[in-house]
């Protein structure tokens, strides 16, 4: 394993990031490197530091949803139409981009197994399908500001009034599947979301820094966000901004916000296959692939090579140096990524607070995944 801060500093040198927290983890030998400050009032970064996690959310929201399957409280196969009746009888397009009354009836019920490997029907897709604006401008899908987003039950009201882009089960779309979801799953524990996932997933792991919003007393450690706007770094978010009240619609596919030592606690709990908190069966199948060929290739550069677990990416071949049969994760879009990677019995966690999409975002998450390569 290269050194990480020597690996990650050229970044912090040239600009590109303000701040980062690299960890990896073998067994009991861990490796950080902290390196730069946390946001525009120049405070240095710290291992502690909280950052907003984005899509790294999604495996901890497959982990409650398979807390919930071993209760009894969710079953993988039936309808969701029971708890989520706005969702009973969705109209689906004829084709992936055919007009917004171009629709045919549902073939199948949705399911929550259909939601946990992105195949439901809604979400970011690959073709330029009219539905995906619908998804943006009603739902806050691409919303950087958790506050605009509406609570549930209006969320869902919105939501059955937009058709699936595809049958489900027969594609793959990206995102939206899992606020879905958060939804099913607060409705299925009868309680809101936030308070569900720390009473059964993060308080027992001791993810005491993590949740859907940064209380007063830990906000000295949150970070600024930055985001690309004409070549330049500009901010986007600051620590008392969108994360310092509790939102009313707490994500399932991206609100978390989060430190690199409590992704390392839920990477340590996957590894040991639960380590008592989860049954084995129910990582194993967070951690293996369920897309087909043909949905790997609808999901396109948002799987890039992988398949899709419960969750997160899961690497099917070895396409890159860091690519390891098996490795299971995913990024975040606010410059964050997190994968374990079970024949090495290793935990990696990156955490930026740079949104992806500038020139050096694929460059920093390159040069981490090249560290951290056994």
């Amino acid at each position: 394993m290269a050194d990480l801060a020597a690996s990650l500093r050229p970044y912090i040198d040239s600009g590109a990031v303000p701040g980062l927290v690299a960890l990896v983890s073998r067994g009991d030998d861990v490796e950080v490197a902290v390196l730069g400050r946390q946001g525009s009032d120049g405070a240095p970064m710290r291992r502690d530091s909280i950052f907003r996690g984005a899509s790294i959310t999604k495996p901890l929201t497959a982990a409650l949803a398979m807390l919930l399957v071993e209760d009894g409280l969710l079953d993988l196969d039936a309808s969701v139409g029971v708890l989520l009746p706005e969702l009973a009888e969705p109209r689906v397009l004829r084709t992936p981009t055919s007009a917004l009354d171009d629709t045919v009836a549902c073939a199948r019920p949705i399911t929550a197994r259909h939601l946990l490997v992105s195949t439901a029907g809604h979400g970011f897709a690959t073709v330029e399908s009219p539905v995906v604006p619908l998804l943006v401008e009603r739902l806050g899908q691409t919303s950087t500001d958790v506050g605009a987003v509406p609570a549930p039950d209006e969320w869902m009201r919105r939501l059955a009034d937009i058709p699936l882009i595809h049958q489900p089960g027969e594609g793959w779309t990206y995102n939206a599947s899992y606020d879905v979801l958060g939804v099913l799953l607060a409705r299925a524990g009868a309680q809101e979301l936030a308070d569900l996932m720390a009473e059964r997933l993060l308080g027992p792991l001791a993810m005491v820094d993590s949740g859907f919003h940064v209380p007063a007393a830990q906000r000295d450690r949150f970070t600024t966000l930055y985001g690309h706007r004409d070549g330049e770094l500009v901010v986007t978010d600051e620590p008392d901004g969108a994360f310092a009240q509790p939102p009313a619609f707490a994500s399932g596919a991206g609100g978390i916000v989060t430190t690199a030592d409590d992704m390392l606690a839920f990477g340590r709990m996957l590894l040991a296959e639960g380590d008592g908190l989860l049954q084995p069966l129910s990582v194993r199948r967070m951690m293996t692939d369920h897309t087909t060929a043909q949905q790997r290739e609808m999901g396109g550069f948002f799987l890039d090579g992988q398949g899709w677990g419960f969750g997160g990416g899961v690497d099917t071949s070895v396409r890159q140096p860091w690519n390891v049969v098996g490795r299971y994760g995913w990024v975040g879009g606010t410059g964050t990524a997190a994968y374990v990677d079970p024949q090495h019995a290793t935990v990696s966690v990156l955490l930026t607070q740079v949104e992806l999409g500038g020139p050096e975002s694929a460059g920093v998450l390159e040069a981490f995944w090249t560290a951290a390569a056994p």
